[in-house]
C-alpha cells in the first residue's frame, strides 16, 4: 500500500500510514485490558470460588481462554490486515450486511466505554481531590476533549502516549504486587481466617468465569490498528498473544500479592480487595494509592478505545457502507473526522448519562461480534483456502471451536440473563439499518478498500 507524503497538506482519503510496530501493538494490547477490573474482580471471584487454588484456576482459565482468541484472532489479523477489527472479517466472510452490523454495533460499543471510562476519571479525581468532587461530568468531558486533541496531534505522538502510559501503568500494578509479597514476607499477613465459606456451586463458578473473561476483555485491540503496522505478519503474534500472556502474568500474580495479604475469607468479603490490601501495606496512604492506580491505569485505556472507536467509523466509511467523509486521513496519519465524531457520541452520552444502557448493551455485542468473527475464521478458512496466511492460528480447528462455543454460550448467558438489554441491544442494530441508506446518500461513490483487492 502506498505511502502518503507526510508533508502534504491535504488529508488523503482511503489511505492510513504504516507508522506502528509491535511496541505500539503490545501497549495498546496491554492498555486496554490492564485496568481497573482487577483491582475489584478478584474479590467477586473469592466470593464464588472460595479457595486459593480455586481463585487463581479461575485466573488462570480465563487468561487461557483470551489467549486462545487472541491465537484465532491473529490469523485473521494477518491474514487481512486492514482497519476495522472485527468488521473487516465478517465482511469479508459474510458480505456488507453481517459486516456493518458488526461494525456499527462494536462502534457502538467502543463509544459507550469511552463515555463510562470518562465518567471513571472524574470519579477517581474527585475521590482523591475531594474539592472536585462535584465536578464529576466537566472533568469526563474535559478528558474526552484533551484525548480528541492528542489524536488530532497525529498517529506518532498518539503512539508515544499509549506507550509510555502503558509502560507506567504496567510498572504501577508491579509496584502493588511486590508491595503486597514484602509485607507478607515480613510477618505483616494476618493469620487465615477460620471461618470456611460456603463450597462453590457450578451457577457460582460460572459467575465468577464470566467477571473472569470480562475483565481481560480488550485482547483484540491490536486487530483495528494492522493496517497501520509496518510488517503486521511479523508484530501482530507478539502484539497479541505476546500482550495478552503479559495480562495474565500480571493478573495472576495480582491475586497471589492480595491472597498472600488478605485471607481468602476476607478477600470473599471485599468490596474494593485491593484497597484493603493497600491499607495494610501503606497504612493511612492506602485508599490514596489505590485511586491514584485506578487514575494511571486510564489515560492509554481511554487513548485506545477513541483511536479503535475511529478506525471502525474510517473503515465504514472507506467502504461506502457510511459517509465516505469518515475515510478522511490527515497528513499526521489521523482519521479527523472519524476521531471528531466518536468523541462527540462519547460527550453526548456522558452529558445525557446514556452510557449507562449502553455499557449493558455492549456486553451483547461484544460476545456476538466475538462469535461472528471466530465463525468468520473457519468459513473463510474453508472458502478461500489459498488465501495467504502469515500466521496458522494454533491447534486449529479445536482452537477455534472452543472460543465459538465460550463466546456463544456468553452471549446466550447474557440475553437470557437480561432480555431487556437484549432487546435494547436489537433496537440499536435496528437503528442502524436505518442510518446506513441516509449515510449512502451522503456517499454515492464508495472509497476502495483494500478488502476488495
Amino acid at each position: 500500500m502506498p505511502i502518503p507524503s507526510r508533508s502534504a497538506a491535504a488529508p488523503v482519503r482511503g489511505r492510513l500510514l504504516r507508522l506502528l510496530g509491535v511496541g505500539f501493538g503490545l501497549a495498546v494490547t496491554v492498555g486496554s485490558m490492564l485496568g481497573v477490573g482487577i483491582l475489584r474482580t478478584p474479590a467477586l471471584v473469592a466470593a464464588q470460588v472460595p479457595s486459593t487454588g480455586g481463585v487463581l484456576t479461575v485466573w488462570v482459565f480465563g487468561g487461557l481462554y483470551s489467549v486462545l482468541a487472541a491465537i484465532c484472532l491473529t490469523e485473521l489479523g494477518t491474514m487481512l490486515p486492514n482497519a476495522g477489527g472485527y468488521y473487516a472479517y465478517a465482511r469479508r466472510a459474510f458480505g456488507d450486511t453481517v459486516g456493518y452490523a458488526v461494525g456499527w454495533t462494536d462502534w457502538i460499543c467502543y463509544g459507550a466505554v469511552l463515555g463510562y471510562v470518562s465518567i471513571g476519571m472524574g470519579e477517581f479525581v474527585g475521590v482523591l481531590v475531594p474539592g472536585l468532587a462535584w465536578a464529576t461530568k466537566p472533568i469526563a468531558l474535559g478528558t474526552v476533549a484533551l484525548f480528541a486533541a492528542l489524536q488530532l496531534g497525529g498517529v506518532r505522538l498518539s503512539a508515544w502516549f499509549q506507550q509510555a502510559t502503558t509502560a507506567v501503568k504496567f510498572a504501577a500494578f508491579l509496584v502493588l504486587v511486590v508491595a503486597c509479597l514484602v509485607y507478607a514476607a515480613s510477618g505483616g499477613a494476618p493469620a487465615p481466617a477460620a471461618a470456611a465459606v460456603a463450597s462453590p456451586g457450578l451457577a457460582g463458578v460460572v459467575y465468577a468465569v464470566q467477571a473472569v473473561v470480562i475483565t481481560y476483555g480488550g485482547f483484540q485491540s491490536a486487530l483495528y490498528f494492522a493496517e497501520e503496522d509496518h510488517d503486521p505478519a511479523r508484530n501482530l503474534p507478539r502484539s497479541l498473544i505476546g500482550g495478552v500472556s503479559a495480562v495474565l502474568l500480571v493478573y495472576v500474580l495480582v491475586n497471589v500479592a492480595l491472597l498472600a495479604v488478605l485471607p481468602v475469607a476476607t478477600l470473599a468479603g471485599s468490596t474494593l480487595a485491593a484497597a484493603d490490601a493497600a491499607q495494610l501495606v501503606f497504612g493511612g496512604r492506602g485508599g490514596q494509592f489505590i485511586t491514584l492506580l485506578s487514575i494511571v491505569s486510564l489515560p492509554p485505556l481511554l487513548n485506545a478505545i477513541l483511536m479503535i472507536g475511529a478506525r471502525i467509523l474510517y473503515a465504514l466509511g472507506r467502504d461506502g457502507l457510511l459517509w465516505a467523509g469518515t475515510a478522511q486521513v490527515g497528513a499526521s496519519g489521523t482519521p479527523g473526522l472519524a476521531t471528531v465524531l466518536t468523541t462527540v457520541v462519547a460527550a453526548v452520552l456522558i452529558a445525557t448519562g446514556t452510557f449507562q444502557t449502553l455499557i449493558a448493551v455492549a456486553s451483547v455485542y461484544l460476545a456476538a461480534n466475538c462469535f461472528v468473527t471466530c465463525v468468520a475464521l473457519m468459513v473463510l478458512r474453508r472458502r478461500e483456502p489459498a488465501l495467504q496466511r502469515p500466521f496458522r492460528a494454533w491447534g486449529y480447528p479445536a482452537s477455534a471451536i472452543v472460543v465459538i462455543v465460550a463466546s456463544g454460550a456468553f452471549l446466550a448467558g447474557t440475553v437470557a440473563g437480561d432480555p431487556r438489554t437484549a432487546a435494547t441491544a436489537a433496537g440499536l442494530l435496528a437503528l442502524g439499518f436505518l442510518v446506513r441508506p441516509l449515510a449512502a446518500r451522503l456517499s454515492p461513490v464508495p472509497v476502495a478498500s483494500a478488502l476488495d483487492a
